[in-house]
């Protein structure tokens, strides 16, 4: 018999019941006759005893930063969010505009370059095993070419890592516990879940949304998307994103000039978030080093991601400038270093043969036609939601469309849309409470998608 569920009332059988050989119950003889073969039991209902947990459990405490995050990650979420629409509606086709994930296909000039490179590994003279953690010094070399030529950036400075937002982390490790931070609101999330982690905040405060000990730099319509930093008190560590992820906003050569003095008079390392320089189209600074004095004290991380369709090839890099110093005079580049080859044993030697070959003359021209096509899907997403009504940000200089729902619940849009429409989208909120009533919109997707996507919308929004 199988057991109640745990704190159920347990249905158990009189025992001349369970005494009973087969068939040996007799129906019984009152005068309302049963159906011959049917018997009266005698049931009684009792209480069982709660369920003990009895998993074993260790004597290692749990990591208490680990309990301070809200839910799970963001991304993971909506994917969940996502699976269990599909669950209910099995036959829906879904079109995902929400996490940001490159859909075109890796030009062949950069595929074949790894094929090549994956071949020569199984030859004597092809073969190599662990590389410098650092990365290879013609990519090294190729990478200071590219980005920084005439900036003062040596191909020393670069450390080519499997991407922006592992490196996001090993800074984190780099800088340690007890340094603060400040972040744009909204922001990449893994700015402010890497410090929580670290044990750099406070606890959540549910009322404002926000963690404690973190400053939050509003950047809104209002204000150009840029923070009003005479606000701002002074951080250790200033997380800054150009063009931003979500608002897609990129910062003005004055406004980085602007944040490059603010963090020299106050002591303060930015770590600038550079994954969409490429998608830049007027005269944006497309790395903090364009800027005077941003050298000693600024690094830089970027990424092959966006550009190439790297998000599962896993390439990038961070510049860190000699001239970069901690308070006793420590270069930060020679503790970073420390870091890499202690937590790191360097890119895949395939990714980074990836990476040279999208260095190439005719590399970076696939890279820039993938680029155009990622930005003419952003002008169908914009005048989609223009003509619609909306008021719509970012997309001139990124693949992201921030969308404005004034007074709706992001979350609340983000369920409407995937509901009614069968669009994934990525609600405002979770980039911070600067996010709140705005949608992010990705513009990567294949233009056929994109397209019935905008025919959805406009339908639903009509």
């Amino acid at each position: 018999m199988a057991a109640a569920p745990a704190g159920a009332p347990a249905i158990t059988a009189s025992s001349s019941f369970l005494a009973s050989p087969p068939f040996a119950l007799k129906a019984s003889t009152t005068s309302h006759r049963r159906p011959a073969g049917r018997v009266s039991v005698n049931i009684r209902c009792v209480s069982s005893p709660p369920a003990v947990d009895t998993s074993y459990k260790t004597n290692v405490p749990r990591n208490a930063n680990m309990a301070k995050l809200q839910a799970g990650y963001l991304f993971p979420e909506i994917a969940r969010r996502r699976a269990a629409h599909l669950l209910k509606y099995p036959d829906a086709k879904i079109i995902s505009l929400g996490i940001g994930d490159t859909t075109e296909p890796i030009p062949n000039v950069i595929t074949n370059a790894m094929a090549e490179r994956a071949l020569a590994l199984s030859t004597i003279d092809g073969y190599s095993g662990y590389g410098a953690e650092q990365g290879e010094k013609k990519l090294r070399a190729a990478i200071a070419a590219t980005y920084y030529a005439d900036l003062g950036i040596e191909d020393s400075d670069i450390f080519v890592s499997d991407g922006a937002k592992c490196d996001i982390s090993r800074l984190q490790v780099l800088f340690g516990s007890n340094v603060t931070i400040a972040v744009q609101d909204p922001s990449y999330p893994a700015y402010v879940d890497s410090s929580v982690i670290m044990g750099q905040t406070d606890l959540y405060q549910q009322d404002v949304q926000k963690y404690g000990n973190i400053q939050y730099m509003r950047c809104s319509p209002e204000n150009g998307f840029f923070p009003d930093l005479s606000t701002i008190p002074r951080t250790d560590i200033i997380f800054f994103c150009s063009p931003n992820n979500p608002t897609g906003a990129a910062a003005s050569r004055d406004q980085l000039t602007k944040l490059v003095k603010f963090a020299k008079d106050n002591g303060s390392i930015i770590v600038y978030d550079s994954a969409y320089a490429m998608y830049i189209s007027d005269d944006s600074p497309k790395s903090i080093f364009e800027i005077p004095g941003a050298k000693e004290v600024a690094l830089e991380t970027a990424s092959f991601s966006k550009y190439a369709g790297f998000t599962g090839v896993r390439l990038g890099w961070t510049v860190v400038p000699k001239e970069l110093l901690f308070s006793d005079g420590h270069p930060v580049a020679k503790d970073f270093n420390r870091i890499v080859c202690t937590c790191f044993n360097g890119a895949s030697n395939i990714s980074q043969a990836g990476g040279l070959a999208c260095l190439s003359p005719e590399g970076l021209k696939a890279m820039h036609d993938v680029v155009g096509f990622y930005k003419e899907n952003t002008e169908i997403i914009v005048d989609t939601f223009t003509s619609l009504g909306f008021n719509v940000y970012g997309a001139k200089n990124a693949p992201y469309v921030w969308v404005h729902f004034p007074g709706r619940n992001s979350w609340d849009v983000f369920a409407e849309i995937l509901e009614k429409a069968n669009v994934v989208t990525t609600p405002g909120s979770g980039f911070g409470p600067g996010g709140e009533g705005f949608v992010r919109v990705s513009a990567f997707g294949h233009r056929d998608n994109i397209i019935e996507a905008a025919r959805r919308l406009k339908q639903l929004y009509k």
